[in-house]
């Protein structure tokens, strides 16, 4: 029998103006076999409730949980806005809450504190508005965590890694390097073994150019930088298909031979992904010193204080956290 504690979850409510926060207090009326602790202001959380017409209790962090809970229960380790947030107008005097509330996540992971965090969409433009260079979550946590990470969307069908992330589309050819390249599929491959628990992955590389390149005709990636690279990494051990041309790639029998796909840029493979399980798929970064997950959408700000947004994805992602967490925690 396990006698450890419950697995604690991180959870960030991200851009206080979006739906995010009441994307959190649905998550919380959702049995889970795991202690949620919502790091946020205590006062935006009450308010999100009162917009879903939720009646919340919260609990301090480390607070002992009432013998009868009378209303849902969701523990906070408050961090306080700068301003009140107005639904559906991102305010940049909160850029700094919000990137407080990820940096007490991640270090609250590397310390032990929690076992996983699970992150709600936030507004990276207002965050730069406010004069802080910002990219993402994923580029946030790796530097953080001072780790190479690598950013994946999965559903219960399909797994998509990216070589590329959020870059212009004429950023991307350059951003294609050899070393790059063979980093991110060392990093792919490790994690669908540690943390899903495949014993030999197969990775399916797509390429950069249409047709893959066509023979050099269509642009020369494919021969010059992804090919010398996936040959190496053969060498070495490791199952990949490609460079395979993107526009058949996820056709069913191509699918059926890889466990995941590597796709070059962000705009790539996702569309395909999003199209067919949109409430179902997860982000999750791979690479990291613990486990992050997070939504697979924006922050819905034509949706923010409405109480009618839809916490689908929020859930899956929790889920797939804690799965991941009790399979590490059987292979520890």
């Amino acid at each position: 029998m396990d006698t450890r504690p419950r697995p604690r979850l991180a959870l960030t409510a991200g851009e206080p103006a979006g739906v995010g926060p009441e994307l959190l207090v649905r998550l919380a009326a959702i049995p889970f076999d795991a202690e949620l602790v919502a790091i946020s202001d205590r006062e935006l959380l009450e308010r999100a409730a009162r917009r879903c017409g939720i009646e919340l209790q919260l609990l301090e962090e480390n607070a002992p949980a009432p013998a009868v809970a009378t209303a849902v229960q969701l523990r906070v380790r408050h961090v306080p806005l700068a301003a009140i947030e107005q639904p559906g107008r991102p305010d940049p005097a909160n850029a700094a809450h919000v990137l407080a509330t990820l940096a007490e996540a991640a270090d609250g992971c590397l310390a032990g504190r929690y076992d996983a965090v699970v992150t709600a969409p936030l507004q990276k433009a207002s965050i730069n508005d406010a004069g802080v260079p910002f990219s993402g979550h994923t580029e946030f946590f790796a530097e953080r965590s001072g780790t190479d990470v690598v950013m994946m969307l999965a559903s219960p069908e399909l797994r998509v890694a990216l070589a590329t992330t959020h870059l212009p589309l004429a950023a991307v050819p350059a951003a294609i390097r050899p070393e790059a390249l063979a980093r991110t599929l060392h990093i792919v491959d490790a994690e669908l073994r540690a943390k899903f628990g495949i014993a030999r992955p197969c990775i399916g590389v797509l390429g950069l150019n249409p047709h893959a390149g066509e023979g050099g005709h269509l642009g020369r990636e494919e021969i010059d930088v992804i090919i010398p690279v996936l040959d190496r990494l053969r060498d070495e051990g490791m199952d990949l298909l490609g460079p395979l041309p993107a526009d058949t790639a996820f056709v069913p029998a191509m699918r059926s031979r890889y466990d995941a796909v590597l796709a070059m840029y962000h705009d790539q493979a996702l569309p395909v992904l999003k199209s067919e399980a949109f409430d179902r798929t997860v982000n999750l970064t791979l690479g990291l010193p613990f486990i992050r997950t997070s939504v697979d959408h924006g922050t819905a700000l034509d949706l923010a204080g409405s109480g009618r947004a839809d916490a689908s994805s929020l859930i899956a992602a929790t889920r797939m956290a804690l799965d991941l967490v009790q399979r590490a925690r059987r292979n520890a």
